[in-house]
């Protein structure tokens, strides 16, 4: 890797002037000054970004970093308080992994992070991306971190036409080789910042791009063209039902989902598994159920989902075969995840709570 890597220096003066404001993030002149990034930060931030947007992950960094200060603090959490305030994020298995790797950090690590890629990945939850932002973000390790701006910077930089996820490696090495000694924590946010603000996915502002002379795509007029893809593989659909049961009392119907697997760890509503053909009725408890021709539709990942709705009351006094009932005072549909919410909005008209 190159002391004064081409265009870096470039790179890094356009950052220390159109550097994205955000809450994680220690701004350049600040950096300058000598502060530094809090790796519970950065962590904490880049494992809420994985396949989320910024816009969505602000409100809850902050309520978290509120909540749970540190890494000790988050650590000492109870696991359904924690999940509770992730609901809506998505990908819940973030969620279980953080507090695993809190619990590993600030248990055998005594509350530090480690300093190096490599100490990273130890950690639970931490794959080469995150492992490599840390790095690079708290602790000015000269890492190529490799995320969807960083791609699509390289593939048009180089006018690397080969289809992801072919080509990842090769935009990896360029990543590294354009990698800086000095500031890397600021080049890779530069380098991400440029992706977000200027090469953008669609219609990339080449005309304000820093690196618009040395940019091969641009010269080729083929930026907008990459980098290219494979075809995608069709997306399955998987069917379900979701049972809603209100008590007489107001109290509704909740469980806890397994561990593992999907939304593992969240509450909801019982539901039956999700599977490739409508699957037979598999209720809760025993009582006539209702059904309202509804249908929550959700896209996962790998595949889509619809669960049809069914919708019960039930007195006061009655015991499920799953989960518990949960008070109408303490019942907050926020907490759920969104697939549940989704279940719970549509059910308004046909069960109404009040």
């Amino acid at each position: 890797m190159r002391d004064h890597p081409p265009h870096s220096a470039t790179l890094l003066d356009w950052y220390d002037a159109h550097a994205r404001v955000l809450p994680w993030r220690v701004a350049p002149a600040d950096h300058a000054a000598g502060v530094r990034s809090d790796p519970y930060r950065v962590w904490l931030s880049e494992v809420m970004l994985q396949q989320t947007t910024v816009a969505a992950v602000r409100d809850y960094f902050h309520r978290f970093t509120a909540r749970w200060p540190s890494v000790g603090d988050l650590a000492a959490a109870d696991d359904a308080a924690v999940m509770a305030e992730w609901a809506g994020l998505g990908y819940y298995a973030r969620a279980r992994n953080l507090l695993k790797c809190a619990r590993v950090v600030a248990g055998d690590h005594g509350g530090r992070f480690p300093d190096t890629e490599a100490g990273l990945l130890t950690l639970p939850g931490i794959g080469p991306y995150t492992a490599a932002a840390i790095a690079a973000i708290a602790f000015d390790r000269p890492a190529a971190v490799m995320d969807g701006n960083v791609e699509r910077v390289m593939a048009r930089l180089f006018a690397v036409t080969d289809p992801l996820p072919g080509c990842k490696p090769l935009l990896k090495t360029h990543a590294a080789d354009l990698t800086p000694h000095h500031r890397p924590g600021d080049h890779a946010q530069a380098v991400m910042d440029l992706g977000a603000t200027i090469c953008t996915p669609r219609n990339p502002a080449c005309g304000i791009c820093p690196l618009r002379a040395p940019c091969a795509a641009r010269a080729q007029g083929i930026a907008a063209d990459l980098p290219r893809k494979s075809p995608k593989k069709p997306v399955p659909t998987r069917h379900g039902l979701i049972y809603l049961v209100r008590r007489t009392d107001g109290a509704i119907l909740l469980e806890t989902r397994a561990p593992s697997g999907l939304l593992g760890g969240m509450l909801g509503f019982p539901t039956t598994d999700w599977v490739d053909t409508p699957p037979p009725e598999a209720p809760p408890l025993d009582t006539p159920w209702h059904d309202p021709g509804l249908e929550v539709r959700h896209t996962f990942t790998h595949f889509h989902l619809r669960l049809s709705i069914r919708l019960a009351h039930v007195p006061a006094e009655t015991t499920p075969d799953r989960g518990e009932f949960h008070p109408k005072a303490t019942f907050r549909p926020s907490s759920l995840p969104t697939l549940m919410r989704k279940a719970f909005d549509l059910a308004q008209g046909a069960w109404p709570l009040d």
